[in-house]
């Protein structure tokens, strides 16, 4: 019996690593017309950029229910001593609320603490795996929240739109819609203060944008952890680790795809990448 650690599907968290660390992830949903699809489990990434791109209804995206939540906090709950569910900004989602709704109304032999990552994708990723590694550490279950709690204090995000369009469209532009007044083909730069979307420059070609990226890795003096995210752009984000193997080794780097949540909200052509110092 351990600590085991929940998450949801906006960390991205590539498959085999959720397997490797025992991360169980709560699917968000997304909506074209009324159709609606669990990510990554009704709908493959291919199947929703496809849809994406070619269809003619924008999709929506829909939380988990506290009632999704609870059926994960039952079963994880058998095989725990705690459970630590770590979830996408608040203000962002509702799923964190969602998550805290199903705690606590749950089985209160297994401790749950839910907490907001203020973070999405592989920023929130990167929280997920270093609580996973600690748990099968053996950190007991107050110092694993408190550590949990401090490192997001040490995620850092920096990500490359193509457009503002998705995230205009998906009404989760934040304090990034002052970018909307800027002028016409360039590349809009955003990163997360506080939980939020917020503008963090922007770059005239999409090649100057990649090397804002690059840049942005050599700003953070020490490196525990990194990942490139992608989602239309696998060639991209592979070159940018090659780029950054010498600031920290490309075989230590996160590849993953971007999922459908944000997908919908940040458009073909995003790549981002999130570091934990």
């Amino acid at each position: 019996m351990q600590i085991k650690i929940v998450t949801d599907s906006t960390s991205d968290l590539p498959a085999h690593i959720a397997k490797d660390l025992g991360i169980t992830i709560v699917p968000l949903y997304v909506r074209f017309g009324e159709d609606v699809f669990r990510e990554r489990v009704d709908i493959t990434d291919d199947e929703y950029y496809q849809k994406l791109l070619s269809g003619t209804i924008h999709p929506s995206t829909i939380q988990p229910s506290p009632q999704d939540f609870q059926g994960v906090y039952e079963e994880v709950a058998k095989e725990a001593d705690g459970i630590i569910s770590i979830h996408i900004s608040s203000k962002l989602s509702g799923t964190y609320n969602s998550a805290l709704q199903a705690s606590e109304a749950s089985n209160k032999k297994c401790p749950i603490e839910v907490v907001d990552s203020e973070a999405v994708t592989m920023g929130l990723g990167l929280i997920a795996i270093f609580a996973a590694t600690r748990a099968k550490e053996g950190v007991n279950f107050t110092k694993l929240v408190a550590d949990t709690k401090e490192v997001i204090n040490n995620i850092h995000l920096l990500g490359l739109l193509d457009t503002l369009k998705y995230l205009q469209l998906g009404g989760r532009i934040g304090k990034a819609k002052a970018l909307l007044g800027s002028i016409l083909n360039v590349k809009p730069l955003v990163t997360l203060k506080e939980g939020e979307v917020v503008p963090a420059g922007q770059a005239r070609t999409r090649v100057k944008g990649i090397q804002r990226l690059f840049d942005f890795t050599k700003e953070v003096p020490v490196i525990q952890d990194t990942a490139i995210v992608y989602n239309t752009t696998p060639a991209e984000a592979e070159a940018l680790a090659e780029r950054i193997d010498p600031i920290f080794p490309k075989k230590q780097i996160t590849l993953a795809r971007v999922g459908t949540t944000l997908g919908t909200h940040c458009g073909p052509g995003f790549v981002a990448i999130a570091l934990r110092s």
